[in-house]
């Protein structure tokens, strides 16, 4: 667990909770600042997104601290399933803010009225844009890197501001134009996104919770690996799950009976660094199996 692989992971993951903490920051005091002069409701909707993703990205950092801890006498399978419980908790918040949204731009939408300052909107809009594109960029690849269920919920929250910012230069547009009613139906339409948003993430989270098995690519791989040595016979009780950033790979390796343990031994750890290459810090359990011509295996 101490590979370098690993020790890059937890660095990248550090890097991509901070820059989220502090763009969420920037965002949410130039939306302030654009929604107090405008007093869009679609610029508010796209405040309140990204007072949401602040909270998420605060959760994540401490949580990803958590979570690279090693195991303990009292955590024996380590500390990864805090990411999966950040993801829930980032779920709530999203879920929170979408319906506080819908009830306060159904009001709006009753009611239209003309907007302030617009030109100092879109600026305030644009730049936001541009910060957060180069974001999500820099978390894609933490992603690809990493695997990690938190940093992707968080980008999932980036993502999502995104099409909250086009959306919300679009309203500012429209209302230009004098079609005020833009502004309060389409910040209905970003509430409606974000609550969208917060199931995936917390069918994301519950499928790392309740330990179900990794992709049948991947358990394939596994498969692939195990019976590349000639001396293996078969594989059986394959078992997997993903805990933070750690894979666990559990299997019966199938071997003649005629081998000393000594040889049974050197055979499973010759497969378990195999293992270890191609998935780097995974923790893996290999139980030998004597098979005999009279066995049921067999």
């Amino acid at each position: 667990m101490n590979s370098p692989f690993t020790a890059a992971n937890a660095r990248l993951l550090r890097l991509a909770a901070l820059a989220s903490v502090s763009v969420a920051t920037t965002l949410i005091a130039i939306k302030l600042f654009a929604w107090h002069l405008t007093g869009s409701a679609s610029l508010l909707a796209s405040l309140v997104d990204s007072l949401m993703d602040l909270a998420a990205s605060a959760i994540n950092f401490m949580a990803i601290r958590y979570s690279l801890k090693s195991a303990d006498h009292e955590h024996r399978f380590g500390h990864g399933k805090a990411e999966s419980l950040a993801g829930l908790a980032q779920a709530s918040f999203i879920a929170g803010s979408a319906v506080f949204l819908i009830v306060y731009t159904s009001s709006r939408l009753l009611a239209p009225r003309p907007l302030e300052n617009i030109d100092i909107g879109l600026a305030v809009m644009l730049f936001s844009l541009v910060l957060t594109v180069g974001l999500v960029g820099f978390q894609r690849h933490v992603i690809r890197k990493t695997g990690s269920v938190a940093i992707r919920a968080d980008s999932l929250h980036y993502l999502t501001d995104i099409l909250t910012i086009l959306i919300t230069i679009a309203a500012l547009v429209l209302v230009r134009l004098d079609l005020l009613w833009a502004d309060p139906l389409l910040a209905l339409a970003i509430a409606l996104y974000i609550l969208y948003s917060a199931g995936l993430i917390i069918r994301e989270a519950l499928r790392h919770l309740m330990d179900q098995e990794l992709p049948a690519k991947i358990k394939g791989r596994i498969r692939e690996i195990a019976l590349a040595d000639e001396r293996v016979l078969g594989i059986h009780d394959l078992r997997t799950r993903q805990s933070g950033q750690t894979k666990f790979i559990q299997f019966h390796l199938d071997l003649t009976a005629e081998l000393t343990l000594n040889e049974a031994h050197a055979i499973g750890k010759e497969i378990e660094k195999s293992l270890q290459q191609a998935f780097p810090g995974a923790d893996i359990t290999i139980h030998q199996d004597p098979i005999t011509d009279h066995s049921p295996l067999g």
